[in-house]
Protein backbone atom coordinates (compact mmCIF):
# COMPACT_ATOMS: atom_id res chain seq x y z
CA UNK A 1 0.00 0.00 0.00
CA UNK A 2 1.62 3.64 -0.92
CA UNK A 3 0.16 6.16 0.99
CA UNK A 4 0.69 9.87 1.10
CA UNK A 5 0.96 12.27 4.09
CA UNK A 6 0.46 15.66 3.92
CA UNK A 7 2.20 17.78 6.52
CA UNK A 8 2.40 21.47 7.05
CA UNK A 9 4.95 23.49 8.64
CA UNK A 10 3.15 26.18 10.96
CA UNK A 11 3.63 29.16 13.17
CA UNK A 12 4.31 27.76 16.78
CA UNK A 13 0.80 27.63 18.43
CA UNK A 14 1.80 29.28 21.54
CA UNK A 15 4.09 32.27 19.95
CA UNK A 16 2.48 35.72 19.24
CA UNK A 17 0.83 35.31 15.98
CA UNK A 18 0.97 38.14 13.54
CA UNK A 19 0.21 39.76 9.88
CA UNK A 20 2.39 41.28 7.88
CA UNK A 21 2.63 44.88 7.28
CA UNK A 22 3.50 44.54 3.65
CA UNK A 23 1.17 42.30 2.15
CA UNK A 24 -0.91 41.33 5.37
CA UNK A 25 -0.10 37.98 4.51
CA UNK A 26 0.86 35.48 7.92
CA UNK A 27 4.29 36.95 9.29
CA UNK A 28 6.35 33.61 9.12
CA UNK A 29 9.55 34.78 9.95
CA UNK A 30 8.57 36.38 13.43
CA UNK A 31 7.84 33.21 15.38
CA UNK A 32 9.15 29.74 15.64
CA UNK A 33 8.05 27.34 13.34
CA UNK A 34 7.04 23.73 14.16
CA UNK A 35 5.12 20.41 12.50
CA UNK A 36 1.43 21.39 12.21
CA UNK A 37 -0.07 19.35 15.64
CA UNK A 38 -2.68 17.55 14.13
CA UNK A 39 -0.23 16.52 10.97
CA UNK A 40 1.62 14.35 13.30
CA UNK A 41 -1.55 11.90 13.90
CA UNK A 42 -1.66 11.45 10.29
CA UNK A 43 2.07 10.64 9.99
CA UNK A 44 1.32 8.03 12.79
CA UNK A 45 -1.46 6.61 11.04
CA UNK A 46 -0.02 6.57 7.60
CA UNK A 47 3.29 4.57 9.61
CA UNK A 48 0.69 2.19 11.11
CA UNK A 49 -1.17 1.27 7.98
CA UNK A 50 1.84 0.58 6.52
CA UNK A 51 3.03 -1.55 9.48
CA UNK A 52 0.12 -3.67 8.84
CA UNK A 53 -0.44 -3.82 5.18
CA UNK A 54 3.07 -2.86 3.60
CA UNK A 55 4.03 -0.48 0.97
CA UNK A 56 5.77 3.14 1.29
CA UNK A 57 4.94 6.14 3.16
CA UNK A 58 5.74 9.48 0.99
CA UNK A 59 5.66 12.84 2.90
CA UNK A 60 4.37 15.68 1.20
CA UNK A 61 4.31 19.75 1.99
CA UNK A 62 4.16 22.87 0.17
CA UNK A 63 6.10 25.42 1.56
CA UNK A 64 9.17 27.86 1.77
CA UNK A 65 12.94 26.42 2.16
CA UNK A 66 12.33 26.13 5.96
CA UNK A 67 9.78 23.29 5.55
CA UNK A 68 12.28 21.19 5.38
CA UNK A 69 12.60 21.16 9.05
CA UNK A 70 9.17 19.08 8.95
CA UNK A 71 9.75 16.70 6.34
CA UNK A 72 13.17 15.93 8.18
CA UNK A 73 10.65 15.27 11.14
CA UNK A 74 7.98 13.22 9.81
CA UNK A 75 11.23 11.01 8.02
CA UNK A 76 12.39 10.89 11.27
CA UNK A 77 9.32 9.09 12.54
CA UNK A 78 9.32 6.14 9.60
CA UNK A 79 8.49 7.78 6.80
CA UNK A 80 10.35 6.60 3.39
CA UNK A 81 10.57 9.59 1.30
CA UNK A 82 9.43 13.31 0.58
CA UNK A 83 8.18 15.65 -2.13
CA UNK A 84 8.18 19.36 -1.42
CA UNK A 85 6.73 21.70 -3.35
CA UNK A 86 8.56 24.83 -3.08
CA UNK A 87 8.45 28.11 -5.31
CA UNK A 88 8.65 31.65 -4.41
CA UNK A 89 5.23 32.31 -6.73
CA UNK A 90 3.49 30.32 -4.03
CA UNK A 91 3.44 33.08 -1.20
CA UNK A 92 0.30 34.15 -0.11
CA UNK A 93 -1.82 31.43 -1.95
CA UNK A 94 -5.23 30.95 -0.77
CA UNK A 95 -6.86 26.92 0.32
CA UNK A 96 -8.37 26.61 -3.28
CA UNK A 97 -4.77 27.47 -4.87
CA UNK A 98 -2.96 25.05 -2.49
CA UNK A 99 -5.64 22.44 -3.43
CA UNK A 100 -4.80 22.58 -6.98
CA UNK A 101 -1.18 22.32 -6.27
CA UNK A 102 -0.91 19.85 -3.85
CA UNK A 103 -2.97 17.63 -6.46
CA UNK A 104 -0.81 18.15 -8.90
CA UNK A 105 1.82 17.32 -6.85
CA UNK A 106 -0.24 14.05 -5.78
CA UNK A 107 -0.44 12.94 -9.67
CA UNK A 108 2.94 12.24 -9.87
CA UNK A 109 3.20 10.16 -7.46
CA UNK A 110 1.69 6.45 -6.81
CA UNK A 111 -0.68 6.34 -3.98
CA UNK A 112 -3.81 4.42 -2.58
CA UNK A 113 -4.60 6.80 0.19
CA UNK A 114 -3.40 10.64 1.04
CA UNK A 115 -3.59 11.11 4.54
CA UNK A 116 -3.97 14.46 6.01
CA UNK A 117 -4.98 16.33 9.46
CA UNK A 118 -7.93 17.42 9.62
CA UNK A 119 -7.40 21.05 9.91
CA UNK A 120 -4.09 23.09 10.44
CA UNK A 121 -3.23 25.61 13.59
CA UNK A 122 -3.11 28.98 11.38
CA UNK A 123 -5.67 28.53 9.36
CA UNK A 124 -8.24 26.65 10.88
CA UNK A 125 -10.67 25.80 7.59
CA UNK A 126 -10.84 22.22 7.85
CA UNK A 127 -11.51 22.34 3.85
CA UNK A 128 -8.62 20.83 2.58
CA UNK A 129 -9.58 17.35 2.43
CA UNK A 130 -12.65 17.91 0.73
CA UNK A 131 -10.93 20.27 -1.95
CA UNK A 132 -8.17 17.78 -2.60
CA UNK A 133 -11.29 14.95 -3.29
CA UNK A 134 -12.68 17.23 -5.87
CA UNK A 135 -9.32 18.16 -7.82
CA UNK A 136 -8.66 14.50 -7.07
CA UNK A 137 -12.13 12.56 -7.82
CA UNK A 138 -11.52 10.22 -5.47
CA UNK A 139 -13.99 9.75 -2.20
CA UNK A 140 -13.39 11.57 0.92
CA UNK A 141 -13.51 10.07 4.26
CA UNK A 142 -13.07 12.83 7.04
CA UNK A 143 -12.54 13.00 10.58
CA UNK A 144 -11.40 9.89 11.08
CA UNK A 145 -10.91 8.79 14.43
CA UNK A 146 -10.18 5.33 13.47
CA UNK A 147 -9.23 3.74 10.05
CA UNK A 148 -9.36 0.09 8.45
CA UNK A 149 -8.44 -0.73 5.19
CA UNK A 150 -9.31 -4.20 3.61
CA UNK A 151 -7.96 -4.56 0.08
CA UNK A 152 -9.54 -1.78 -1.67
CA UNK A 153 -11.92 -0.72 0.64
CA UNK A 154 -11.51 1.58 3.14
CA UNK A 155 -13.81 2.31 6.44
CA UNK A 156 -13.36 4.85 9.14
CA UNK A 157 -15.45 5.52 12.57
CA UNK A 158 -16.22 9.15 12.92
CA UNK A 159 -16.95 10.65 16.19
CA UNK A 160 -20.30 12.32 16.51
CA UNK A 161 -22.31 14.01 18.79
CA UNK A 162 -24.47 10.84 19.70
CA UNK A 163 -21.71 8.29 18.63
CA UNK A 164 -19.94 7.69 15.91
CA UNK A 165 -20.53 7.00 11.77
CA UNK A 166 -18.91 4.59 10.03
CA UNK A 167 -18.40 5.90 6.48
CA UNK A 168 -16.61 3.60 3.84
CA UNK A 169 -14.76 4.40 0.68
CA UNK A 170 -12.93 2.45 -2.01
CA UNK A 171 -8.71 3.22 -2.58
CA UNK A 172 -7.67 5.38 -3.60
CA UNK A 173 -9.25 7.58 -1.22
CA UNK A 174 -8.52 10.91 0.69
CA UNK A 175 -8.97 10.37 4.71
CA UNK A 176 -8.26 13.15 7.41
CA UNK A 177 -7.95 11.90 10.77
CA UNK A 178 -8.43 14.09 14.15
CA UNK A 179 -6.63 14.02 17.12
CA UNK A 180 -8.17 10.91 19.14
CA UNK A 181 -7.14 8.55 16.41
CA UNK A 182 -4.06 7.55 18.21
CA UNK A 183 -0.69 8.34 20.26
CA UNK A 184 2.03 10.02 17.78
CA UNK A 185 5.47 8.09 18.47
CA UNK A 186 8.90 10.25 19.38
CA UNK A 187 11.16 10.11 16.47
CA UNK A 188 14.22 7.83 17.86
CA UNK A 189 17.70 9.05 18.25
CA UNK A 190 18.64 6.26 15.14
CA UNK A 191 15.59 7.62 13.02
CA UNK A 192 16.97 10.94 13.21
CA UNK A 193 19.99 9.61 11.91
CA UNK A 194 18.74 7.99 9.43
CA UNK A 195 16.05 10.87 7.98
CA UNK A 196 19.19 12.61 6.93
CA UNK A 197 20.14 10.03 4.32
CA UNK A 198 16.21 9.31 2.81
CA UNK A 199 15.40 11.14 -0.46
CA UNK A 200 13.61 14.72 -0.16
CA UNK A 201 12.48 15.54 -3.95
CA UNK A 202 12.01 19.53 -4.28
CA UNK A 203 9.95 20.68 -7.06
CA UNK A 204 8.77 23.88 -8.23
CA UNK A 205 5.52 25.45 -9.62
CA UNK A 206 6.72 25.03 -13.72
CA UNK A 207 7.50 21.24 -12.70
CA UNK A 208 3.89 20.81 -11.94
CA UNK A 209 3.22 22.03 -15.11
CA UNK A 210 0.88 24.71 -13.70
CA UNK A 211 1.51 28.27 -14.30
CA UNK A 212 3.04 30.85 -11.68
CA UNK A 213 0.62 33.53 -12.14
CA UNK A 214 -2.62 31.25 -11.52
CA UNK A 215 -1.21 30.75 -7.54
CA UNK A 216 -0.04 32.95 -4.80
CA UNK A 217 -1.11 36.61 -3.69
CA UNK A 218 -2.01 38.57 -6.37
CA UNK A 219 -4.32 35.59 -8.00
CA UNK A 220 -5.95 33.96 -4.50
CA UNK A 221 -9.45 33.99 -4.29
CA UNK A 222 -9.50 35.45 -0.83
CA UNK A 223 -7.60 38.17 0.82
CA UNK A 224 -7.15 40.88 4.07
CA UNK A 225 -7.64 43.96 3.14
CA UNK A 226 -6.90 45.41 6.73
CA UNK A 227 -6.34 44.36 9.94
CA UNK A 228 -5.78 45.96 13.19
CA UNK A 229 -3.70 45.01 15.95
CA UNK A 230 -5.48 43.74 19.47
CA UNK A 231 -5.21 46.55 21.90
CA UNK A 232 -3.17 45.64 25.44
CA UNK A 233 -5.25 44.23 28.02
CA UNK A 234 -6.27 46.72 30.65
CA UNK A 235 -7.30 46.05 34.03
CA UNK A 236 -10.54 44.75 34.70
CA UNK A 237 -13.45 46.41 37.06
CA UNK A 238 -12.91 45.43 40.31
CA UNK A 239 -16.90 45.15 42.28
CA UNK A 240 -17.01 44.91 46.36
CA UNK A 241 -19.97 43.23 47.77
CA UNK A 242 -21.69 44.66 49.71
CA UNK A 243 -24.99 42.80 50.30
CA UNK A 244 -25.32 44.57 46.53
CA UNK A 245 -23.09 42.55 44.15
CA UNK A 246 -25.45 40.85 42.18
CA UNK A 247 -27.36 43.62 41.47
CA UNK A 248 -23.52 45.69 40.36
CA UNK A 249 -22.91 42.33 38.53
CA UNK A 250 -26.12 42.42 36.60
CA UNK A 251 -26.03 46.02 35.82
CA UNK A 252 -22.41 45.44 34.52
CA UNK A 253 -23.57 42.69 32.35
CA UNK A 254 -26.30 45.28 31.04
CA UNK A 255 -24.48 47.80 30.05
CA UNK A 256 -22.15 45.05 28.17
CA UNK A 257 -25.36 44.56 26.40
CA UNK A 258 -25.19 40.82 27.91
CA UNK A 259 -28.72 40.46 29.25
Amino acid sequence: MNIVVLVKQVPDTWAERRLSESDRTLDRESVDAVMNEIDEYAVEEALRLKEAHGGEVTVLTMGPERATETIRKALSMGADKAVHVSDPALHGSCAIQTAETLAAALGTLEYDLVVCGSESTDARLSIMAALLSEQLGVPQLSGARKVEVDGPTVTIERQTETGYDRVQGSTPAVVSVVEKINEPRYPSFKGIMAAKKKPVTTVTVADLGLDPSAVGLDSATSEVVEFTSRPPRQAGQVVKDEGDGGVKLAEFLAAQKLI
